[in-house]
């Protein structure tokens, strides 16, 4: 995913950081302004209001965790392997894209009936109907046992997007290790044979290390 260059993204960056730190309704232009040693003025003219910055933020990340969970997929064919590396690619996010990441999920409410958050849901939604199809699909080849499926979908999408509250990167475990933690639970409820579990869930397995080559990737872009 191509990334915004200039002044322009140093400001939503800026923006990203304090929406993380201090919450949407605490983080003032003003005080960007001054961080970034500009007027209002301008960062009113590259983004119109402080609502088009939250937009841009949400889609931005949504688009890289899309990007992300489609060029892991090409790697990874089964339901389970799939799965447990949609749940590893959460837990990377919250270290290569920290700000983005905590900003988003602390606000999760934030703009939701915000016309000009369509966009956004529409990313979100195609990104859940993906882990449905990926259920769906080891029901109907007998690795998972029938379920909820949209149940289970949002249960886990809940349970992932709370990893921020608790979890400090670089204060004793990898996102490799928690995003462990999380397959292991996830996925042991949902196989019908937990045999191989510990190798989908191994933080230095296969699908753990596809996952953390394809952040890489990303970020050398």
């Amino acid at each position: 995913m191509a990334r915004p260059a200039g002044r322009r993204a140093e400001i939503l960056e800026t923006f990203t950081r304090h929406v993380a730190e201090f919450g949407y309704e605490r983080t003032n232009l003003g005080n960007i302004a001054k961080e970034l040693g500009m007027s209002k003025g301008t960062i009113v003219h590259h983004f119109g209001t402080k609502a088009q910055m939250m937009r841009e933020l949400e889609a931005n990340l949504m688009n890289r965790q899309l990007d992300a969970v489609r060029s892991v997929w090409e790697r990874l064919d089964k339901p389970q392997e799939r799965i447990a590396a949609f749940v590893f690619a959460c837990a990377v996010l919250q270290v290569v894209a920290r700000d983005a990441t905590v900003a988003s999920q602390r606000e999760v409410v934030q703009l939701a009936d915000d016309p000009g958050m369509q966009e956004v849901r529409k990313l979100r939604h195609e990104l859940q109907h993906m882990i449905e199809v990926e259920l769906r699909r080891g029901i109907d080849d007998g690795v998972f046992r029938p379920v909820d499926v949209g149940a289970v979908t949002l249960q886990m999408w809940g349970s992932v997007q709370w990893m921020w509250v608790w979890f400090q990167p670089g204060r004793g475990h990898t996102p490799e290790e928690i995003g462990s933690t999380f397959v292991d639970i996830l996925l042991g409820g949902l196989l019908v044979d937990r045999f191989g579990l510990n190798v989908l869930s191994d933080p230095n397995g296969e699908v753990a290390t596809v996952v953390s080559e394809t952040f890489a990737a990303d970020s050398a872009r």
